[in-house]
């Protein structure tokens, strides 16, 4: 069963992790102890361990069923991918993230179309897995759609997620490189977010009236929709990011516009309401 219907589309988060990441301070540009202090209501213990005082991050998929496709949004971290930056993330053996998917009663056989919000290790990491020494695309029969500036990003950086979770797709030909306002259909489209990477993008959900957006790392928390200039320290272009969401908050506040989020606390999915001069996420029931 999904876990929510946006007119006929059925959508579900797979989650792989939860995972404690890094402090707020850490995380983020410029946060201060009294922006804590103000929001602890909400931000513990769902979204901070009391305990070590990290962020507490969903790392998840949103499987996306329509009449004619059946499509991911993300592909989380991956097994035995190497990414030292992130311990828990390095080298990992575990296929909890496989099971959910088939839990949701999809095989990977089963997917035709997986989208990738932007190239980052928690975004890309299941597109391959690894086989008999290579690395090999775990959804054989679906076309892995990457935007062009994206792509062209990191293939010139050529780091170590590119040659693990991206370069075997374009080996294998399941690749496809789009534009960032690319349409595959009336009912999903990209729409340009870019500032967390050079190319990321919102995968947009449209049908019979209702409309849902995943906004990928557009916004890693609830606190973003408050301060809205409040940047992690990974952006690539802090000030892009920042009027890419001042722009995206504006255009779903106060309407009926589903945000499906990437790391929000669970269910990590609601509305955005203005509040003031900036704005709140309101979660779904």
């Amino acid at each position: 069963m999904a876990d929510w219907q946006l007119g006929d589309i059925e959508v579900t988060s797979v989650l792989e992790q939860m995972a404690e990441f890094m402090t707020l301070e850490e995380f983020f540009d410029g946060f201060t102890p009294e922006m804590f202090d103000a929001h602890k209501d909400w931000l513990l213990p769902n979204a901070v361990s009391p305990s070590s005082g990290k962020m507490i991050l969903p790392i998840q998929s949103y499987l996306v069923r329509t009449k004619h496709h059946t499509i991911l949004i993300d592909t989380c971290v991956g097994c035995h991918k190497k990414f030292k930056w992130v311990p828990d993330w390095n080298d990992r053996l575990d296929d909890t993230y496989l099971r959910n998917l088939k839990a949701a009663g999809v095989d990977p056989t089963e997917i035709d179309y997986v989208f990738c919000t932007h190239l980052h290790v928690d975004h890309c990491g299941w597109n391959t897995k690894l086989e008999d020494g290579r690395w090999v695309p775990t959804f054989p029969n679906a076309k892995y759609i990457f935007s062009q500036p994206e792509y062209k990003s990191h293939a010139e950086s050529n780091n170590i997620v590119f040659r693990e979770s991206v370069l075997p797709i374009m080996e294998a030909k399941q690749a496809e490189l789009v534009a960032m306002d690319f349409a595959l259909d009336d009912n999903i489209s990209l729409t340009p977010t870019p500032g967390h990477t050079a190319g990321h993008v919102a995968v947009q959900m449209t049908s019979n009236g209702v409309l849902g957006t995943m906004s990928g790392d557009l916004m890693h928390s609830p606190l973003q929709c408050i301060y809205t200039s409040l940047c992690p320290t990974v952006d690539l272009d802090q000030a892009m990011a920042s009027a890419t969401r001042q722009t995206f908050l504006e255009a779903h506040a106060d309407q009926d516009k589903i945000v499906m989020t990437a790391h929000f606390p669970l269910p990590s999915v609601g509305r955005v309401v203005s509040q003031g001069d900036a704005f709140r996420f309101e979660y779904l029931d």
